[in-house]
């Protein structure tokens, strides 16, 4: 949607929600409310809860910029209500939403396409009644547990022993009925940007912790972020191109962050992809399009000039 068009609009914020990454979405939203609202637009914060078509009715809301992180805003749910409502909105639609989120789906889809991804296994609730029976995933230790439906390595573990998977599985369930378990794969964990179809740049992580976990993400000091990546130029941009065939696999618009390894032959795996990145001024993203010359308004902005269904 064009710059003119929104600057008529009121445009609503949604954050918050009601999903495990709650808190991270109420940062995301008040950081582009900022930005919003620095840049002269009409914008007005709205939190995500049960009553949130009455909400957007009652503020008329005429575009919803979406900085929900998991759950319902991340899973196509408020997509689609949002289209039902003919609100448009920023970021990828119902189905790409829904895809995205659930990592047995897009992992299945990414093979389809011939993207690279770790070797999986699906565990389902109602198979896992007698875990003493023994898993079987066909691959050797270590392993990487997580839930089949959320984000910001929430649940998320890696198991070593494999009497220590039962209660990890156990542990995934908490946030659905489906666990991934994944090959482990060691690696360079780099992170790649993609802005209206274009590949901006990549960071590499490099947590004190034993993974990118939710606290090495959350907690200043955990984790060193290298821009761009410590990888030659060739290998960064088979990065990108594994990133932009998996956001384009999905069918995703707007902004959204490829998780990716990188071998130490160099080969691409990848992980996921997060289509609301978080949005705070230091999140990744944000940094991403920093070291390509948007500053954060500016990438607000491009994001919703983007997106115009």
């Amino acid at each position: 949607m064009d710059k003119k068009t929104l600057k008529k609009l009121k445009i609503g914020v949604l954050m918050g929600g009601q999903s495990a990454e709650r808190e991270v979405s109420l940062r995301s939203g008040a950081a582009v409310l900022r930005a919003l609202k620095s840049r002269g637009y009409a914008a007005v914060p709205v939190d995500a809860g049960p009553d949130l078509w009455h909400v957007l009715k009652k503020e008329k809301v005429g575009f919803a910029f979406i900085a929900l992180h998991g759950g319902h805003g991340e899973n196509g749910a408020v997509q689609g209500m949002l289209e039902i409502m003919g609100i448009p909105y920023t970021g990828s639609g119902l189905l790409s939403s829904a895809l995205a989120m659930d990592k047995e789906a897009s992992k299945k889809i990414f093979r389809y396409h011939g993207i690279p991804v770790p070797v999986f296994h699906i565990v389902r609730r109602q198979e896992f009644r007698r875990p003493e029976t023994g898993l079987k995933t066909g691959f050797r230790l270590p392993w990487v547990v997580k839930p089949s439906t959320e984000g910001s390595s929430v649940g998320v573990e890696i198991v070593r022993r494999r009497e220590d998977a039962v209660r990890a599985i156990k542990k995934a369930f908490a946030y659905g009925d489906a666990v991934v378990i994944e090959e482990y794969m060691p690696g360079r964990e780099v992170q790649i940007g993609i802005l209206n179809d274009r590949a901006i740049g990549g960071v590499e992580v490099r947590p004190s912790a034993e993974f990118y976990s939710y606290e090495a993400k959350y907690t200043a000091g955990m984790t060193e972020y290298i821009i761009p990546p410590a990888i030659d130029k060739r290998t960064l941009r088979k990065a990108e191109q594994a990133a932009l065939a998996a956001h384009r696999a999905l069918g995703c618009s707007g902004a959204t962050r490829v998780d990716l390894i990188i071998g130490e032959r160099k080969d691409v795996v990848v992980l996921e992809v997060n289509t609301i990145p978080g949005m705070t001024e230091t999140s990744l993203l944000p940094k991403i399009a920093a070291a390509a010359g948007l500053d954060f308004p500016t990438l607000i902005e491009r994001i919703m000039e983007g997106d115009s269904e």
